[in-house]
């Protein structure tokens, strides 16, 4: 409990040495071994696509695929650990060569994963911002080398390869429940833009007993979308189907579970859910432009 300032965690510990977290840890060491093994799979392509101020790659990995350009990325806040849990869940299924829809998904696109943008922040135990004190998810209008290297990179690599689909995957500490924010506020927003997202939130709300929509974000109004913010700036920037996946930190109260509560298990299979209800909506997507 949380009251007055003080922190009290009431626990019988068995052991000598106990490790308290808000959340399942993902470790750097563990970001480093699912790297090196995705790197090692037939059709993945591994690449830095530059440094962070403290010095440490931005991990990139890209599954060969078909023409349409999907990317995934997470932990832009880096004690949303939640979120690297589900990339190796993608990672997972999307490598599965006896995945059918693996198989499908990759027949149709090729898949852009940035399991981590935020690795100085992770290693320093920041929340929500990198090396430099900046919160990544603001910085996506104009991007510098001197504040945020991490996004100057990634959409740089965005800008080559074009976008005609992505999810940036966040944990949420306050709303104990699984949802999807969009990009309804953008100034270039089109019905096609609105449908495709409104389609891939009913296919995954028919796959996942886990997601919800009543529960979230307010909507910003016409013109008012904050570019800031990747999800916006890249519906608008691209004319794709963008979003924000948001997972609880402590349960998803629609469907609690008292002994687990949210867990890296429920986050690795929500990605699973997430590209079954990609595959569903895919070949429905509107036609994009480059950055």
């Amino acid at each position: 409990s949380y009251a007055d300032g003080i922190l009290t965690i009431a626990e019988t510990f068995v052991a000598d040495s106990v490790w308290i977290a808000y959340f399942a840890p993902y470790s750097l060491e563990r970001h480093h071994d699912l790297i090196a093994a995705a790197a090692e799979l037939d059709d993945v392509h591994y690449e830095s696509l530059g440094m962070t101020l403290d010095g440490r790659d931005i991990d990139y990995l890209r599954v060969e695929g078909g023409p349409q350009q999907v990317w995934l990325y997470a932990r832009q806040h880096p004690g949303e650990s939640m979120a690297e849990w589900f990339m190796e869940g993608a990672l997972d299924l999307l490598t599965d060569p006896h995945s059918a829809v693996a198989r499908a998904l990759r027949r149709r696109a090729t898949f852009h994963l940035i399991p981590n943008m935020n690795p100085d922040g992770s290693v320093r135990g920041h929340l929500r911002t990198n090396a430099a004190g900046v919160n990544l998810n603001r910085e996506w209008h104009s991007p510098t080398a001197e504040r945020s290297p991490e996004v100057l990179a990634v959409r740089d690599r965005m800008d080559a390869t074009g976008v005609d689909f992505a999810m940036d995957v966040h944990g949420d500490e306050a709303i104990p429940y699984v949802f999807l924010a969009g990009f309804e506020g953008i100034p270039s927003w089109t019905e096609a833009q609105g449908a495709g997202f409104t389609a891939f939130r009913s296919a995954l709300a028919r796959r996942s007993p886990d997601f919800q929509f009543k529960h979230g974000y307010a909507v910003a109004g016409a013109g008012k979308a904050n570019l800031a913010m990747s999800t916006n700036q890249l519906a608008e920037r691209f004319g794709c189907v963008a979003m924000t996946l948001e997972m609880p930190f402590k349960d998803n109260d629609d469907l609690p579970d008292p002994v687990h509560g949210w867990s890296p298990e429920r986050s690795a299979g929500l990605a699973e859910d997430c590209l079954g209800a990609l595959l569903e909506v895919i070949d429905g997507l509107p036609a994009t432009r480059r950055g």
